[in-house]
């Protein structure tokens, strides 16, 4: 039997913090907290991202809920493991406490581009965590650094979006800006996760 947190459905899905009924926000993780490493694997490369433990702890204070939703297809595709996820986790959690933060919330999605509703852009993740903890998902926000994250937000249901840097490709940018509603999903661009703290509504009028 597994000794991790896996879901029926193949999902990590790990939670420290019970029912919230509020808005959350939600972050993406290679890119947004640790530095992109492709098929990152090795907590020796663990890099905390610039800024990311100011937004995190302002989240924190005002008792937002952190929710991390990551892709690993690296696991589908055979290149790692659960226990090398496992171990870069635990590096992770061992920098953010150290600067005096946390997350409540992990699901990671093993799977290949187009092979589960639970990998982003479909919002899987988001509508689990959401369920499992009464997330107010139309109040929520999410913060990634690829297309992908920004549409999974759009079609969850969240109020935005927040792409950091300029992802993958000249036009990823543009397209994720796409998916801008006024009313509905507002998207933002920033460079880095601290400018993001601005466009977060729970953070700027807590």
């Amino acid at each position: 039997m597994s000794c991790w947190p896996l879901h029926e459905d193949g999902t990590w899905r790990e939670y420290t913090r019970r029912r919230c009924q509020g808005p959350a926000l939600f972050l993406d993780r290679d890119g947004v907290i640790v530095e992109e490493t492709r098929y990152l694997h090795e907590p020796a490369k663990v890099r905390l991202v610039t800024g990311i433990t100011d937004i995190m702890g302002r989240a924190n204070a005002g008792g937002i809920p952190v929710i991390v939703v990551t892709n690993q297809g690296g696991i589908g595709r055979g290149l790692y493991r659960w226990e090398d996820f496992a171990a870069v986790q635990e590096e992770i959690t061992r920098r953010l406490n150290r600067a005096g933060v946390h997350w409540d919330g992990v699901l990671a999605s093993p799977f290949a581009p187009g092979d589960s509703p639970m990998r982003k852009p479909r919002p899987g993740m988001l509508l689990a965590a959401a369920a499992k903890l009464g997330i107010d998902r139309a109040g929520s926000w999410i913060i990634g650094d690829r297309e992908t994250d920004i549409e999974a937000g759009h079609a969850a249901g969240l109020a935005g979006g927040i792409m950091v840097g300029d992802g993958y490709g000249s036009g990823e940018r543009q397209r994720a800006l796409g998916f801008d509603e006024p009313g509905r999903y507002l998207v933002r661009t920033v460079q880095t996760p601290a400018d993001a703290v601005a466009h977060l509504p729970f953070l700027v009028n807590p």
